[in-house]
């Protein structure tokens, strides 16, 4: 990923309300989150900008905790592939980067959310069809 483009999302997310924003592109993943703030804090919002290289993963001591999940767009959010079957990922379960965690569904386009990271499902924010927004937590891995 070239330096023009980090750039360029790094001033998208600082402009926005998006708090946690993760870009892949070829071999190198690029994750862009913004501190929260409180009303005491100044108007400028640091960002920071980690990138790791899929050919050498970040180490456990690394990484946090635990890291959410969003929602990258608006819609009703599926657990399952279709109705009555079993859920995509429960409570518990391993996930590897790139597997698939829920379904958004918006105006009849099914979005597969996917896991930017491995580690274990800790929580899960929603309910099957339930409503969500752009950046809305929908699962957390620790």
């Amino acid at each position: 990923m070239d330096l023009q483009k980090i750039k360029t999302l790094l001033d998208f997310v600082g402009r926005s309300r998006v708090s946690e924003l993760a870009v892949s592109d070829a071999d190198t993943t690029v994750v862009i989150r913004k501190p929260v703030r409180d009303a005491a804090a100044s108007q400028e919002i640091p960002t920071t900008v980690q990138a790791l290289a899929t050919d050498e993963p970040a180490r456990l001591d690394d990484r946090p905790q635990t890291q959410l999940v969003r929602a990258s767009t608006s819609g009703i959010v599926h657990r399952s592939n279709s109705p009555g079957s079993a859920p995509i990922v429960a409570e518990g379960d391993v996930v590897d980067v790139g597997q698939a965690l829920c379904i958004v569904e918006a105006m009849k386009v099914f979005t597969t959310i996917s896991a930017p990271f491995g580690g274990i499902v800790t929580r899960i924010f929603f309910e099957d069809a339930q409503e969500v927004t752009f950046g809305d937590p929908l699962v957390e891995i620790g």
